[in-house]
């Protein structure tokens, strides 16, 4: 079964929707998605894990919809954290679950993956690199400000949104030209932008989509029920992380994953996807879901 059913959780400190994939009794993937994008993203790569036993729960992140704006407006990873985290708590707090996120989806993982008290039994992170194992050391002085220099070119967007009110008002804009910069030359993201123009149909989910970065860059203090978990988010994880990128990513140099695996714990893995972007689920799905299912030792079932 390819097509999603759509859900919706009562968390403590929000109603979140989601998309869910494969066996009721599956082993139990979160895929959390990123900017500028949706639960949607996972549409390719969910079925080939529910088709392994995996139960694919996709949920809409705060302030995307058809999940609403955060009541208590905070969009710091802590609270991204807390929300994955009452997500397993609903879920029964299954031992084997598995974390699997997609740039902000990825920041959530990597903080998860740092948390002794994390209840996943493994983090995967998709398109980010874990920001505390990058090492200009080896590129010297002037090398890592070169490659500073070019990864601001990519990630103009970022200072974009601090501004005041224009972000919001110019998303339909901004977000095909991200998907453009971001995907290998040629591919039709015409899908792509149209799912992550529907999870922010109206001002206050694009100033929500747009304060995720002003959370970020202007280390805005979180909510003090977020503050124990928010600590983690740049420090190194203690657990095993399965690193993807995609080798055509426009969003994060490359050269930034280069030397992580000597930062992250034992069982470990960076894999670089050939043929992908920033959306690498959906570059090359098969490749992803093969690279997930080795790290977790599955034994996959092979496709017609």
């Amino acid at each position: 079964m390819t097509d999603p059913r759509s859900i919706e959780f009562d968390l403590p400190r929000l109603r979140m929707s989601a998309l869910s994939w494969g066996p009721d009794d599956g082993r139990p993937a979160i895929c959390l998605h990123g900017f500028p994008d949706s639960a949607r993203s996972w549409k390719s790569l969910a079925p080939l894990l529910a088709a392994n036993g995996f139960r694919v729960i996709a949920p809409f992140t705060r302030g995307y919809a058809p999940t609403g704006p955060a009541p208590d407006d905070d969009y710091s990873i802590g609270a991204l954290m807390s929300d994955v985290v009452d997500l397993h708590t609903h879920l029964g707090r299954p031992a084997d679950a598995v974390l699997i996120g997609h740039d902000w989806g990825a920041f959530t993982a990597y903080g998860l993956a740092a948390y002794p008290g994390s209840p996943f039994a493994a983090h995967i992170a998709m398109s980010v690199p874990p920001l505390p194992a990058i090492d200009n050391r080896r590129r010297g002085l002037a090398g890592g400000a070169r490659l500073l220099a070019k990864q601001l070119r990519y990630s103009w967007y970022v200072l974009y949104f601090q501004l005041p009110l224009a972000p919001e008002r110019t998303l339909n804009r901004v977000i095909p030209r991200l998907w453009r910069d971001w995907s290998p030359p040629g591919t039709d993201v015409r899908d792509g932008v149209a799912a992550a123009l529907a999870a922010l149909p109206d001002r206050a989910h694009r100033r929500a989509a747009v304060s995720y970065y002003r959370y970020a860059v202007r280390f805005t203090r979180p909510a003090p029920q977020y503050r124990g978990l928010h600590r983690f988010r740049l420090k190194l994880p203690t657990h095993p992380v399965l690193v993807l990128q995609g080798e055509q990513d426009g969003a994060v140099r490359v050269e930034y994953f280069d030397g992580a695996i000597d930062a992250l714990p034992p069982g470990s893995r960076v894999r670089t996807i050939p043929g992908a972007g920033h959306f690498l689920q959906l570059d090359q799905p098969e490749t992803v879901a093969a690279a997930i299912l080795d790290y977790l030792k599955v034994d996959r079932v092979r496709s017609s």
